[in-house]
């Protein structure tokens, strides 16, 4: 049984081991022990607080499996991205250029420097043991940052957004990142995604231009990586895209790697989720029923399941005592359930950003 709930101290060897195996390596969940302890600790602070609005908190996710008694994958939420320091992204845009006498107007596109998304909370930092990719378990951790939001509502912002990993050549490189990037630090891409997980990303605004970047400048294989996810996330951008997600016209500054966004009311998630009692049952009494992404109402004990969507005549929640018990409800109590099977993904623009 796979089960999701807040990170704690004797996590950590299971969060370096996902730091480390995961595919590219993500920059806001760096192989570096003190950084992924910190992360540990502000989580649980962050649990401990009495929130009205969302602040510097951040919340820090794993998904065990209890069979295996094996930490299998990670996630993250930051309340507000641009809490410390302004979260800097490249928004794409359009100049236009005319002049009358030479009856000459182009549209130029352009990247400039933007901290727009700053004010929005941010759901990041997600690993997942190979093992379980193609797996409910995928969804389950993706998602379940989502039933946690749902339930606590003042803790984060209005506006939800997802950086995804950019494109990527065979050998590793970011063509982006050697195309714009690299004439101002004179470093790799790998080393200077390393250097911004364990500081920051804003020394990164200081050195880059302030002046747009216009995209015919730039070499063919970086403009055709801007807004293009890494290979390996193709399937989880698409399902926040069934989710209700929208791609927005920021990129990401290292690797030009998509930004979706979403007011979070219109989410999938939020819109089908409902309250249950709970009704507990033998498995094998159980009818059968499509599955759903299931979580208690426990701040620092939250915990999230797949189990069968098995409703009662009256509405109650049938549960397994295994699952009960895992959720820590006992029959009466109210769990948040929501299905598991999203719409089919549309990828569109915001319509805020057109």
């Amino acid at each position: 049984m796979l089960v999701v709930r807040p990170a704690k101290p004797a996590d950590l060897p299971g969060l370096e081991r996902l730091a480390g195996s995961a595919t590219p390596r993500l920059t806001n969940l760096p192989t570096h022990r003190d950084r992924l302890e910190e992360r540990i600790t502000r989580s649980q602070r962050s649990l401990s607080r009495d929130v009205d609005f969302p602040g510097d908190e951040s919340y820090t996710f794993v998904l065990e499996d209890l069979e295996r008694g094996e930490v299998v994958g990670t996630a993250t939420i930051r309340a507000h991205a641009g809490a410390h320091e302004a979260y800097y992204t490249y928004r794409q845009e359009t100049l236009i250029h005319a002049s009358q006498q030479l009856n000459v107007r182009r549209e130029v596109q352009t990247l400039s420097l933007s901290h727009e998304v700053s004010d929005a909370s941010l759901l990041c930092a997600l690993s997942l043991d190979a093992r379980y990719k193609g797996t409910s378990a995928e969804s389950l951790l993706r998602r379940s940052r989502l039933m946690f939001i749902a339930q606590y509502p003042e803790r984060f912002a209005e506006i939800l957004a997802i950086a995804f990993p950019g494109y990527l050549d065979d050998d590793g490189e970011s063509p982006f990142w050697n195309s714009v990037g690299r004439h101002f630090f004179a470093r790799g891409y790998q080393e200077m995604n390393h250097l911004a997980g364990v500081r920051s990303k804003s020394f990164i605004a200081e050195v880059m231009p302030q002046f747009p970047l216009y995209l015919p400048l730039l070499t063919p294989a970086a403009r055709a990586a801007i807004g293009q996810e890494h290979s390996a996330h193709e399937a989880a951008l698409a399902e926040m895209l069934a989710e209700g997600f929208s791609r927005s016209r920021h990129v990401d500054i290292f690797d030009a790697g998509p930004l979706v966004k979403a007011d979070r009311e219109r989410l999938a998630t939020f819109r089908h989720s409902t309250w249950h009692p709970v009704r507990i049952r033998p498995a094998s009494a159980l009818p059968d029923a499509e599955p759903a992404l299931i979580a208690n109402q426990k701040l620092g004990g939250f915990r999230c399941v797949v189990a069968r969507y098995a409703l009662s005549p009256t509405g109650q929640l049938v549960l397994s005592p295994e699952h009960a018990a895992v959720l820590g409800v006992e029959e009466g109590r109210a769990v948040l359930a929501t299905p598991l099977a999203l719409p089919d993904a549309e990828d569109t623009f915001d319509e805020g950003e057109l």
